[in-house]
């Protein structure tokens, strides 16, 4: 059963609101749309009527069905903040009198470690692509980029050569909620783009035109999917043996900064973290590698 015309009205000025009044990126939008979808289809089917009616009893039990069903706590977490947003709109809006979701207290969450690679695992990695050929080029400059500057995957294949400023050094990257940053790239980063740029761009691309600095050799911009694809292939031919995705370059670069004695707002500023919460997780990260060294080499560890 699928959201009848009502829901669908009231999400979609719902996601409108968040875009125009928070700049929440698309991706987000696209996530609470879907959640919104889901739970209209669900009273509709169990209930009988759609958003503007559900009861904090309906909210309930819907979360606990998903629980059930095995749904992480981070998820409903997600989920029910995306809830409250929605009917604290739909109070100013007047759509209803009543917040159901008030008093529905938002899973208890652990504080996940981000997965990391050692410095030399980023280095087996980055050495892992053939750069003889085009292709090969382009995923070094591609990982090395990743690594050097902790972009966000989506920062980085949306990436356009006027972004770039080979002779600064330096990335402007417009992220989440339409803020601008620049990112130093460093001097080996900035090598292999400009190694790329000069000879494998052109030889990927031919006579055909691609506003996306790394293109695929269809002419198109790279998509995260195959890229998140392009550095599995290259993890396994550097013989690491767990899994490793785009995220994971962006977790070593904050690390591996923070482990060199860098200073925490400066690494919230170059990862583009709004809150200074979001970045704090990575001492902790570098809290625990250094137990573990202390642990292994001090004679009363």
């Amino acid at each position: 059963m699928k959201s009848d015309g009502e829901d669908l009205r009231f999400i979609e000025t719902f996601s409108d609101a968040l875009w125009m009044e928070r700049g929440l990126s698309r991706n987000t939008l696209s996530a609470y749309q879907s959640d919104l979808h889901k739970l209209a289809d669900w009273l509709k089917t169990h209930q009988g009527y759609g958003l503007l009616w559900a009861q904090r009893a309906d909210l309930q039990r819907y979360l606990g069905e998903l629980a059930r069903q095995g749904r992480k706590s981070r998820s409903s977490a997600r989920l029910l903040s995306c809830l409250k947003q929605f009917y604290r709109h739909g109070l100013r809006e007047g759509w209803l009198s009543v917040d159901p979701s008030v008093r529905i207290d938002a899973p208890k969450l652990g504080r996940a470690l981000p997965k990391s690679l050692s410095e030399g695992e980023v280095e087996a990695l980055l050495e892992a692509p053939d750069s003889e050929n085009a292709e090969g080029m382009r995923d070094r400059a591609m990982l090395e980029i990743l690594y050097a500057t902790g972009l966000r995957v989506s920062e980085l294949v949306d990436l356009r050569p006027e972004q770039v400023s080979l002779t600064q050094g330096v990335i402007r990257i417009v992220g989440k909620g339409g803020k601008e940053r620049l990112v130093p790239m460093g001097d080996e980063a900035q090598d292999w783009l400009e190694r790329f740029c000069a000879g494998a761009r052109g030889e990927l691309l031919g006579a055909r035109i691609c506003p996306h600095l790394f293109p695929t050799r269809r002419g198109h911009g790279m998509t995260r999917q195959a890229f998140w694809h392009r550095i599995k292939k290259h993890a396994a031919t550097a013989g690491i043996n767990r899994q490793v995705s785009p995220h994971t370059l962006r977790h070593a670069f904050a690390t591996h900064l923070l482990n060199h004695g860098a200073n925490l707002r400066v690494v919230q500023l170059l990862l583009g973290h709004s809150d200074l919460s979001t970045t704090q997780i990575y001492t902790h990260v570098a809290r625990e590698r250094l137990k573990r060294l202390h642990a292994e080499h001090h004679p009363r560890g």
